[in-house]
């Protein structure tokens, strides 16, 4: 009864929404700190003053949020927790952060968070006649987005110490002359590469192919790629609000680019759904992203948290990545990590366990508020 193609398609699966008992939730790698009191006045606002644009189509292009987006990112440098504290409510990027141009607005596609336009830029930029590049373990939206779209995969395997092999990377797109995709920091291994290792493999990589670097996490401590922009036009950035904007529950993600590239991915787009972001989350994104102080400090909270929390486990014998995203990657000597992931449940706690060869010893916990984080230590200790 259904087409041939869905016998290749292998769905993704989320964090656990459980349904039937209140539960810390520390799986999926929202921001635990509600969003800026700004924004939800501008939904309000919206919703008072203009109840009948809720019943019109939105702007198709989103111009009002890009223009926002592009301010923001030009204000913070692209890392929130290392932002400076400016006059008024304003910051600024600290030094190693600051870019060396102005991000426009016609460098910035807007979509339903960023799933979506990840899967924009593997149907307008990714062959069925060649394997896709990325690591083995990362972000496990990329093989479905591949199996979707039809296109071969060559993963490479990590490191020993769990870094990406930028050696191997490099090889293979050069052998298949092939794009390249990961995300920097990497999920679920918590670490990322310099924008000086990024950028060497811009230079060596095939220029007539794309370049893919997923910073969903970068806000809470990486090195944010956004200005090597001004000299390899095949680079695409891509970022979310679901992370260091509180907005998950929102839908918001966008793509950093070349205009030629933006167009290219606002043209898959208009072929598939040609008014994707609604009235009110542009809104609600625009207020984000005048707020841009406000979640800076929430990054640098969770970025505290999370350092904090490392040193925890560690003085208790558990194995810890250095992490530069929202969420540590452990383990603990003598336990499975479905036995850690159960154990936790048990107390009321949710975190994630993944059953995949090779990292199946291990668990994810996102970084919660203080409070959070001192009822997980509590559980920690009885284990």
């Amino acid at each position: 009864m259904t087409a041939e193609r869905m016998k290749n398609l292998h769905p993704y699966v989320p964090g656990e929404q459980p349904k039937d008992r209140k539960y810390i939730k520390l799986n999926a790698n929202e921001n635990p700190y509600p969003p800026s009191p700004e924004v939800i006045k501008a939904i309000k606002k919206a919703v008072k003053k203009s109840p009948e644009k809720i019943g019109l189509y939105p702007d198709p292009d989103s111009n009002e949020l890009k223009d926002a987006i592009a301010d923001m990112l030009n204000c913070c440098g692209g890392v929130l927790c290392r932002s400076v504290p400016c006059s008024g409510k304003k910051i600024m990027p600290s030094s190693s952060d600051a870019l060396p141009f102005k991000i426009t607005p016609d460098m910035i596609y807007a979509g339903n968070g960023s799933d979506e336009v990840l899967s924009f830029i593997f149907y307008a930029f990714f062959d069925s006649d060649r394997p896709v590049v990325l690591p083995e373990h990362t972000y496990s939206f990329y093989p479905v987005y591949a199996g979707f779209y039809g296109i071969p995969m060559e993963k490479i395997p990590l490191n020993g110490d769990w870094t990406l092999n930028k050696e191997k990377i490099l090889e293979k797109a050069l052998e298949y002359d092939s794009g390249i995709i990961f995300a920097n920091p990497n999920a679920p291994t918590t670490l990322g590469i310099s924008k000086e290792e990024v950028k060497s493999l811009l230079e060596k990589s095939p220029k007539d192919k794309v370049f893919v670097v997923d910073e969903a996490y970068v806000d809470f401590g990486g090195e944010s790629c956004l200005s090597l922009l001004e000299n390899y036009k095949n680079l695409i950035i891509v970022r979310t609000f679901s992370k260091s904007l509180c907005g998950a529950g929102m839908r918001l993600g966008y793509a950093v680019a070349s205009p030629e590239l933006i167009n290219y991915i606002t043209t898959v787009k208009n072929c598939l759904n040609h008014f994707p972001i609604d009235y009110l989350s542009q809104k609600a994104g625009i207020a984000a992203c005048e707020s841009a102080w406000y979640y800076a400090e929430c990054a640098k909270s969770v970025a505290f948290e999370r350092d904090e929390f490392i040193d925890f486990l560690r003085e208790r014998g558990w194995y810890v990545l250095d992490s530069q995203t929202n969420f540590v990657f452990c383990k603990k000597e003598g336990l499975s990590g479905e036995d850690i992931y159960k154990k936790i449940k048990q107390e009321g706690i949710l975190v994630r366990h993944f059953n995949t060869s090779g990292i199946e010893d291990y668990i994810r916990i996102t970084v919660g508020t203080s409070l959070q984080m001192a009822s997980l230590k509590k559980v920690i200790e009885k284990i």
